[in-house]
């Protein structure tokens, strides 16, 4: 069936769909990395996006749901050059344009995803607008013009937990009582802790600071999440309450919680970090890692040099802050994914120093 797109700077974009037939909007954003499209669609940090991969094939393994990050897909719609109908893995049960269908998802093809993904880089992440059966590419531009900019939506709320739950440990560690603050978590950061003999309490995003305190973990993880995180007032709320008081560590969409809570500022990025190749410096050590990423703000270098952090990663593509720590706080934040991993095991330190306990 025909599909359109439009974007809010007037750009059409033709091809045609697979999925389900309807009308989405969303920011449209584009990922590099070949592999993991099971993951990155089913990743809540993805809610309020159109999840578009520069690589031109996507489905060629099929899916499977044990990779899912999450119950069901979180991305609005995906955008891909060439969707493989006839995918072959033993692990696959469905191919991705049939899983796109179960979870009533939009997704288009035939589309230049190379060339948008340079057209985006240029001119910064735009709105934009799916229609499947139809080729009106002004009703599609005028859609995404009137679709509201991702800082003005609360995400957050979408993808949370509603209710606090405890996960058991499944493998042997150090017995440390995990508190996690769901502000869209991914379960492979969930399994990356029990695995490590964790008993993982997760919290929802709306959780004040008492109830954790009262519920006795011995650190709190804020987790990875979509849009602003400005609009996450609770959890910046409940950082300042609690830092100091137990440890606090984040990942990606934490970290920038942690550091707004402590008194930095963040900024949009003109087209964010979403990939597996993204190199982060070490400061300590020089050691460079390559990292998996995905998010579209970032915090404020300058603003660090105010609050009680400091700074413990750069992004060695544009410098941005990709980690920080306070030893007086007891805090320690990355904005990468090292759960992701790319390398495969380089970042995964990360939850070795929270099951121990250590900084």
């Amino acid at each position: 069936m025909d599909a359109v797109m439009g974007l809010e700077d007037g750009t059409v974009v033709r091809g045609s769909s697979f999925g389900t037939e309807g009308i989405v909007c969303g920011e449209l954003v584009f990922a590099t990395q070949f592999t993991g499209y099971e993951e990155a669609l089913t990743d809540p940090s993805y809610s309020g996006q159109i999840l578009m991969f520069a690589y031109p094939l996507i489905g060629n393994y099929g899916v499977n749901p044990d990779n899912f990050q999450s119950e069901h897909m979180q991305a609005e719609a995906t955008v891909v050059r060439e969707a493989c109908l006839t995918p072959y893995h033993h692990g696959a049960s469905m191919s991705i344009s049939e899983f796109l269908r179960e979870q009533h998802r939009i997704g288009i093809q035939d589309v230049d995803t190379r060339s948008l993904t340079i057209h985006i880089r240029s001119q910064g992440t735009p709105r934009a607008c799916i229609i499947v059966g139809s080729s009106d590419g002004e009703e599609a531009v005028r859609l995404a013009r009137a679709h509201p900019h991702i800082s003005d939506l609360n995400l957050v709320e979408k993808v949370s937990c509603k209710a606090p739950y405890v996960i058991p440990p499944s493998g042997e560690g150090h017995g440390q009582k995990i508190g996690v603050l769901d502000l869209g978590v991914k379960q492979s950061m969930l399994r990356n802790l029990t695995d490590r003999g964790c008993e993982v309490h997760v919290f929802p995003s709306d959780t004040s600071p008492d109830v954790i305190e009262d519920d006795g973990v011995d650190a709190l993880l804020v987790s990875n999440g979509p849009g602003d995180p400005k609009r996450a007032k609770d959890a910046i709320s409940l950082v300042n309450v609690l830092a100091g008081t137990i440890p606090l560590y984040g990942i990606c969409f934490g970290h920038q919680i942690i550091s707004l809570g402590l008194g930095a500022d963040t900024y949009k990025l003109k087209f964010g970090h979403r990939g597996a190749n993204q190199p982060v410096k070490e400061m300590a050590t020089g050691k460079v890692y390559i990292t998996s990423q995905n998010h579209g703000f970032a915090v404020s270098e300058h603003s660090v040099e105010d609050t009680d952090l400091s700074i413990t990663y750069l992004n060695l593509n544009d410098l941005t802050v990709e980690g920080t720590t306070s030893d007086y706080l007891k805090i320690y934040t990355v904005q990468f994914h090292p759960e992701a991993c790319p390398g495969p095991n380089d970042t995964k330190s990360f939850f070795d120093r929270l099951a121990r306990g250590v900084l």
